[in-house]
């Protein structure tokens, strides 16, 4: 037996049908006194951590930075070869905003990257980057406190040391960093920023306090509340320094129109009166067909990446590709993509370009051939990406379901947090189904967590 494999069986060893009811009650009652709910619901629904090795915390720590670095060199070269940067599929909004100088060098300050991660064979490949409002951050951090705190946690440690990956110390640091590098000084004024009746609200609430507890005043408002006047962005009547942008930028434009790029938001921006994080230039990571110029080696060798960078991307970027006629390079050899995809469903899924949530998203392997033909032929319509099956990582959970304890086999999604290029906490989520988020209402995240 493997050591993870081991560990994981001391902790279920902990569990019988009286601790897990009470496990439950505690992590139930825990979530709802300290707002941890998406909506009503509560973020956690499983009685384990997520339990990774210090080996396995190197690994994403250095294939995430060797991702980030790529993605970044990889946008710097297509910013110079419009047939790529055409490709990205920007729209007239979002190229509009991404002109405007942001006032300091990183676009995207905080970010996660989307993985499968598996504890036994040490497999880690990506399917997304999520580079422009990457949420849960507070969510794991709060979880984490939450579950150090069980009993059945304690009697864990005394075999196993325990490692919480705290991350909103780094997200408060980042947007300082931001801030001062874009040019301001003391203690900012932040405003977070996202519309009104989201379920994500309740992590708002989570950083406003512990801002607050940091020396940061902090207001949660709606794009709608900003008001910009003499050189002042307000919100509830109060001078803002800092936006921590929840908002999405596409939400934003589809909201707003072509009003978008007068919003008093978007003004202070363009005058340098208000800081943003992350700022709309953010987008360019953010897209899914990123991972179709960083899987094409004719593309991340043109933009200067070494044999050795690029080997770190084969091993964890699965091929990807736009949906588009033509040909291209599949596993050495040429292929028409169109009726490549169209044959080999069972090895693909089509994202759309930017959407979030699981929208969108067809699983070729899990969709009939007709239903698979009416996607793909719907894909050349819009900006889609065809990714490559990867291989999918799944873990025992325990849980208190239907008066007693079970113990299922469930799918494990390992969602590093980046600042700047570097990593710092993990969201994990834990499906049933292979479209696996909990944004979407389904499944239940777990705090992350480094054993010896």
């Amino acid at each position: 037996m493997s050591f993870m494999s081991d560990a994981i069986q001391a902790y279920h060893t902990l569990f019988d049908d009286a601790t897990a009811r009470e496990q439950h009650r505690l992590i139930e009652e825990g979530q709802r006194r300290e707002g941890l709910l998406f909506g009503t619901r509560p973020i956690v629904s499983v009685l384990r951590p997520h339990f990774i090795t210090q080996a396995h915390a190197s690994l994403l720590r250095e294939a995430c930075q060797s991702v980030a670095l790529a993605a970044r060199q990889v946008i710097e070269h297509a910013m110079h070869e419009p047939v790529l940067l055409n490709r990205l599929a920007f729209t007239p909004g979002e190229q509009a905003l991404m002109q405007i100088e942001p006032g300091y060098a990183e676009w995207s300050v905080s970010s996660r990257l989307d993985s499968f991660l598996d504890s036994e064979n040490g497999s880690l490949q990506f399917i997304e980057y999520n580079a422009e409002s990457p949420a849960a951050i507070a969510y794991g951090d709060v979880t984490t406190e939450i579950f150090l705190e069980l009993p059945v946690m304690r009697a864990f440690a005394e075999r196993y040391r325990v490692h919480a990956m705290p991350a909103r110390p780094r997200m408060h640091q980042a947007l300082l960093d931001a801030y001062q590098a874009w040019g301001g000084a003391g203690q900012p004024r932040v405003a977070i920023v996202d519309w009104k009746g989201l379920p994500t609200h309740s992590e708002f609430v989570l950083f406003q306090r512990y801002f607050a507890g940091h020396g940061l005043e902090c207001v949660i408002c709606a794009p709608e509340d900003l008001r910009y006047h003499n050189g002042v962005l307000e919100a509830e009547g109060r001078p803002i320094d800092l936006i921590y942008k929840r908002v999405l930028t596409s939400e934003f434009l589809e909201r707003l129109g072509d009003d978008a790029i007068e919003h008093p938001m978007v003004q202070a921006y363009r005058d340098h009166k208000v800081c943003i994080a992350n700022n709309f230039r953010a987008k360019m990571l953010h897209k899914k067909s990123i991972f179709a110029l960083l899987s094409d080696s004719s593309v991340t060798a043109a933009a200067g990446i070494n044999a050795d960078h690029q080997g770190v991307l084969d091993r964890h970027i699965p091929w990807t590709r736009f949906v588009e006629p033509g040909h291209s390079i599949y596993d050495g050899r040429e292929i028409d993509l169109i009726p490549f995809i169209l044959a080999e469903r069972d090895r693909l899924v089509l994202k759309p370009n930017d959407e979030y949530g699981g929208t969108g998203i067809s699983i070729g392997w899990e969709t009939s051939a007709e239903d698979w033909e009416q996607a793909v032929r719907a894909a050349c319509k819009e900006p889609f990406v065809v990714q490559e099956r990867v291989h999918i990582a799944y873990e025992d959970y325990p849980a208190w379901r239907n008066d007693r304890l079970q113990i299922a086999r469930l799918l494990v999604d390992t969602d590093p947090f980046l600042f700047g290029t570097e990593v710092q906490g993990c969201l994990t989520r834990l499906s049933s189904v292979t479209l696996l988020n909990v944004t979407a209402g389904g499944g239940s995240a777990t705090p992350t967590m480094v054993i010896e």
